[in-house]
């Protein structure tokens, strides 16, 4: 079989950002899985996933793309449709996202490029989610409380070169010579042009991404935190409208908790540290009230007589726990408490010559159930109530 010829695509993502409607061709189509297809074509307003920036979304003839990816030189648009021939195509970009993941990718230049000449802060590897986007910095430990300390100081300075509206420059190299610029990272090898960023007074970076063609079309950028990541320290940013998006959410979950406080939105902070600190009170002293009701129970349950004693919860295994623990220095007799809420039981015993496993083991396999313990403590549980009553009749004729 001869070898497949390599599709050559025209690359027009760069100068395409409208949502008007450009004709091309389809070439070719080939499957990719059972139910995804690649569609190969003469031209092309979507970019490729590529540089930490996702693929473009749209349509082709009104399918909706699933992904564009580049392989081997081709760019492919891939889609779930089998109706898809090749001939004439409409493309039609979805241009909110494209603008959203070129400001984020505009904001993202910018950020590095601060962090790396005013801080020396190199930037190793970039991700440009769909919601939150994070860059891994070389922030050294003793960097790192430095960094955190200046976050707001950081985000000032990025604050402050977008409202100056700095222009955001393309060089390709050829015809320019990559050597010529500062660039904060090396250009790639192999490649047959190489395209390089300029944000004037702030970064020179090789990047095959889309961008703006000025800082002030950024809008704004809010970092979000820092944490460590593997050595590196993660930084989690969000850009133009998704910092839009984000404070309505903020707004309206504080406007919740505002209501059910009963405190002004702007001491929901305060309104919400002093909820916890009476709730952490209230569970203190119901733990102090559980308690005391636990040892009343325990205290009756040993004034009952009979070398066994069973007696019924209507209750989870930790309040059966917590009375049969106190109840079994309380008396002599062998204790069988169950939890009728969970199908379980647990059985005490005070006196140490005595090994109470022999009386609950045998029965306990023959009746499906499961559990274990020492000579003092056992217990288990059954699938059923109807097995655990079972159980408990059998132990009653002992």
């Amino acid at each position: 079989m001869a070898p497949r010829t390599t599709v050559k695509t025209q690359r027009d993502y760069y100068d395409h950002f409208g949502a008007q409607a450009v004709e091309a061709e389809i070439l070719e189509i080939r499957p990719r899985t059972e139910d995804v297809y690649a569609a190969l074509l003469n031209k092309t307003i979507f970019f490729p996933e590529g540089g930490g920036q996702g693929g473009d979304q749209g349509f082709i003839n009104g399918l909706p793309l699933l992904d564009v990816i580049e392989e081997k030189g081709e760019i492919l648009h891939l889609l779930s449709a089998k109706g898809l021939e090749p001939g004439k195509a409409e493309l039609v970009l979805d241009w909110r996202r494209r603008r959203d993941f070129s400001a984020t990718h505009t904001g993202q230049h910018l950020l590095s490029g601060i962090l790396f000449h005013r801080y020396k802060m190199p930037t190793v590897s970039v991700h440009l989610g769909e919601e939150i986007c994070f860059i891994d910095v070389e922030c050294p430990v003793k960097e790192d409380k430095l960094l955190n300390d200046k976050i707001l100081e950081i985000e000032d300075a990025v604050i402050d070169a977008i409202e100056e509206n700095h222009p955001v420059i393309i060089h390709l190299c050829p015809p320019e010579d990559p050597g010529s610029f500062p660039l904060r990272k090396p250009p790639p090898k192999g490649e047959e042009q190489i395209r390089i960023l300029e944000i004037e007074d702030f970064d020179f970076s090789p990047c095959c991404g889309t961008h703006l063609k000025s800082t002030g079309e950024i809008g704004i950028l809010r970092i979000l935190g820092t944490e460590k990541y593997k050595g590196m320290t993660r930084l989690s940013f969000i850009v133009g409208r998704r910092c839009l998006y984000d404070s309505r959410l903020l707004r309206k979950n504080a406007e919740i908790v505002s209501r059910a406080l009963r405190v002004p939105v702007g001491q929901t902070g305060k309104g919400v540290l002093d909820f916890m600190e009476r709730t952490a009170r209230l569970e203190e002293q119901l733990k102090t009230l559980k308690e005391e009701a636990n040892r009343a129970k325990a205290e009756e349950l040993a004034k009952k007589s009979g070398p066994v004693i069973i007696e019924f919860y209507k209750t989870g295994m930790d309040e059966v726990l917590s009375i049969g623990k106190i109840a079994q220095k309380l008396t002599s007799s062998i204790l069988v408490l169950v939890s009728e809420n969970e199908n379980k039981f647990a059985a005490f015993s005070s006196q140490k010559e005595q090994d109470i496993r022999p009386l609950f083991r045998d029965k306990l396999e023959e009746l499906g159930g499961k559990g274990g313990g020492g000579p003092s403590f056992f217990q288990g549980s059954f699938s059923s109530a109807n097995d655990l009553a079972v159980f408990i009749d059998e132990i009653k004729k002992t």
